[in-house]
C-alpha cells in the first residue's frame, strides 16, 4: 500500500518556498519546510501553511552547512520516515549589485556556497537516503532545482548570481544521469522575473520592462506560477523524462527580431 509522501522543500519561509511547501501540501505531500531560521521568525509562513490545511515540520539550517544538511536530512528522516521529494529553492542574491570588475571574492564565495555547493550537497545528501529506503510509488524520488533565467541571461551586475544559476542546471543534468538508474528522476525549473522579496528592490526597473513587451506574458511571475511547475514534475508524471527544464518566465526565454 503507497503511503504519504514527504516533500523536502529549502527555503520555504517566503516567496517561490513557501509557495511551493503550500501547494506540495495541498498536493498531499508531507512536507518538510526548511528555513534559515525557526519557525516563530516566519509567523505568516506558518500561518499560510495551517490556514492550507498542510501537513508539516519545521526545519531550521542553513544549506551552504555540511554539518547543517547533514542534520537537516536525519531530522526529517527521524520526523517523517523517508523523503520521496527535494526542492532545491534556498538561494540568496549578492548583498550589494556590483560591477563585474568591483565584485568581491567574499560575494562570491556566500552566493556561490548557498545558491551553488549547498544545492549540490543537498542532493547528494537526500539520493543517498532515497537509494536506502523502500520505493514507494511509481518511481522512487524526484529531485527538482529551482535555478533562475539568470542561468543563461546575462547580469553584468550580480555575475556571482548568474553563474551560482548556471551551475544549478549542470547540478541537474548530472545528478539525472547518474541518478536515472535508481530511479530517481531530476528537473530543474527556471522562474524568470516572480514578485518575490529578491525582486521588490528593483521593482521600477522591472515594471518599465513590462510595459515595453520584454515578456510576451505582460505581468510579474507570481511565486505561484513556479510552484505549479513544481508541482508537476514532482507527481506521478513525466516518468520518461529526467534532466528537462521549464521556463516560468511569461515566454521571455523567446528570441524576437
Amino acid at each position: 500500500m503507497e503511503r504519504r509522501k514527504v516533500a523536502l522543500v529549502t527555503g520555504a519561509s517566503r516567496g517561490i518556498g513557501l509557495a511551493v511547501a503550500t501547494q506540495l501540501g495541498l498536493d498531499g505531500f508531507r512536507i518538510a519546510a526548511v528555513a534559515t531560521r525557526e519557525e516563530e521568525n516566519y509567523p505568516e509562513a506558518g500561518k499560510r501553511l495551517r490556514e492550507a490545511g498542510v501537513d508539516y515540520r519545521w526545519f531550521a539550517g542553513n544549506i551552504g552547512s555540511g554539518e547543517d544538511r547533514k542534520r537537516i536530512v536525519a531530522q526529517v528522516v527521524e520526523a517523517f520516515g523517508r523523503i520521496d521529494v527535494l526542492v532545491n529553492n534556498a538561494g540568496v542574491a549578492p548583498n550589494v549589485r556590483a560591477d563585474l570588475l568591483e565584485m568581491s571574492e567574499e560575494s562570491y564565495d556566500r552566493v556561490m556556497e548557498i545558491n551553488a555547493k549547498g544545492t549540490m550537497f543537498m542532493t547528494q545528501a537526500v539520493a543517498r537516503q532515497m537509494m536506502a529506503q523502500e520505493q514507494n510509488g511509481a518511481k522512487r524520488g524526484t529531485i527538482v532545482n529551482v535555478s533562475s533565467c539568470s542561468c543563461e541571461v546575462v547580469s553584468l551586475n550580480r555575475g556571482e548570481y548568474c553563474i551560482s544559476k548556471a551551475g544549478i542546471s549542470m547540478v541537474t543534468k548530472l545528478f539525472a544521469a547518474r541518478l536515472a538508474p535508481e530511479g530517481i528522476l531530476v528537473f530543474e525549473v527556471r522562474p524568470g522575473v516572480i514578485a518575490t522579496d529578491m525582486t521588490s528592490t528593483v521593482e521600477d526597473k522591472y515594471n518599465h520592462l513590462i510595459e515595453e513587451g520584454v515578456f510576451p506574458i505582460a505581468r510579474w511571475g507570481r511565486p505561484e506560477d513556479v510552484a505549479d511547475a513544481v508541482s508537476v514534475f514532482a507527481g506521478e508524471k513525466f516518468l520518461y523524462s529526467t534532466g528537462n527544464y521549464i521556463d516560468v518566465d511569461g515566454g521571455f526565454h523567446i528570441r524576437r527580431l
